[in-house]
């Protein structure tokens, strides 16, 4: 009797705890060079691209607004939340909703109270996130001994950006194979062209959870960090069993969080190695793979620590049809 009064007193003081969140997206056209090689009219929210992370903490509301100065009609979409009993926030054009139209505005209503983790928001009418509408969502946990995992958040987006709009694009490929004649896209990494990527500081021995988001629509990327061991906590917003892999290979949408301890030593720094590669566009040298890194910086005086390339079948890669769901609940039967 007693632990249940306390778990009714814990969801009662949670549920007071639980914030309105408010954003307002103002979205609108911008003529913008994001990769420093092609300027062109993308889309972005409130003058701004990228559009900065959303981040609400485990039973938030999130009332996010969106104010359609496009000439077209517009959705969002919260990719990885269930929308249980709610799917009329879903965002999905034409499916469960007709589009914002433009001149109008419309608030989806978000709630968090039965997931947290890794997501990300994005338009899904037309390709309009293609041209940059799109953004991450973390929803923060409020699980103790989760939280007692790690002591850092590191975000890390990864996109791929276009030479061209988006309708440019899709009139192309009606006249020509893609596969043959790719205009192959820029790498994005935290919404900056990535021969450009900002270091990330590691402190000798504290533990990080690394958040991993592919808001990429063509592209996969493989991510590594040599010299550093990989624990998987999270894929697609669900905590798993923790899992250690060598290196993350992921497909457009996909999310992971990884646990990674620094190093004790001060000695070397290192490179969080980003692969960038479709299996459906023609291979091209310096193209299509195209390999990026991100510093990893222990101390500005030291050298960055090489490591021999290995092929990928040597590599553990994240897999998350093997990976055990942390709730154990069982699979439904066909």
């Amino acid at each position: 009797m007693l632990a249940y009064t306390l778990l009714i007193l814990l969801a009662g003081g949670l549920q007071a705890l639980a914030a309105h969140v408010k954003i307002t997206w103002d979205i609108g056209y911008l003529n913008i060079s994001r990769d420093g090689l092609s300027t062109w009219q993308a889309i972005g929210a409130n003058g701004q691209l990228p559009i900065p992370p959303i981040y609400v903490t485990q039973g938030d509301i999130l009332e996010l607004t969106a104010i359609n100065h496009l000439d077209k009609p517009v959705t969002l979409h919260t990719h990885g939340l269930f929308q249980r009993n709610s799917s009329y926030y879903d965002g999905a054009g034409m499916v469960t909703e007709c589009g914002i139209p433009p001149g109008s505005q419309f608030t989806y209503i978000i709630e968090t109270r039965n997931q947290s983790g890794t997501h990300w928001v994005h338009s899904h009418y037309g390709p309009e996130a293609i041209d940059g509408l799109r953004a991450a969502l973390v929803i923060r946990d409020l699980d103790p001994k989760l939280l007692d995992e790690y002591d850092e958040d590191v975000l890390l987006t990864l996109e791929d950006w276009g030479q061209e709009p988006s309708n440019a694009m899709l009139e192309r490929m009606k006249t020509t194979s893609l596969g043959r004649h790719p205009n192959y896209p820029t790498v994005l990494i935290n919404g900056i062209n990535a021969n450009l990527s900002q270091p990330i500081r590691f402190l000798p021995g504290r533990r990080y959870r690394l958040r991993v988001v592919s808001m990429s629509f063509t592209y996969w990327f493989k991510v590594r960090l040599p010299g550093h061991a990989m624990q998987v906590i999270e894929a697609d917003g669900i905590y798993s069993q923790t899992s250690a892999v060598d290196g993350l290979d992921m497909c457009p949408g996909q999310r992971y969080s990884v646990i990674i301890t620094a190093r004790e030593s001060l000695e070397f720094n290192y490179a969080l190695n980003v692969t960038f590669h479709s299996n459906f566009l023609a291979r091209k040298p310096g193209l299509n793979p195209r390999y990026h890194h991100v510093p990893i910086m222990y101390n500005d005086d030291a050298p960055i620590k090489t490591y021999p390339m290995i092929e990928d079948h040597e590599v553990k890669w994240a897999d998350e049809y093997a990976m055990e769901p942390q709730d154990k609940q069982m699979l439904l039967e066909p």
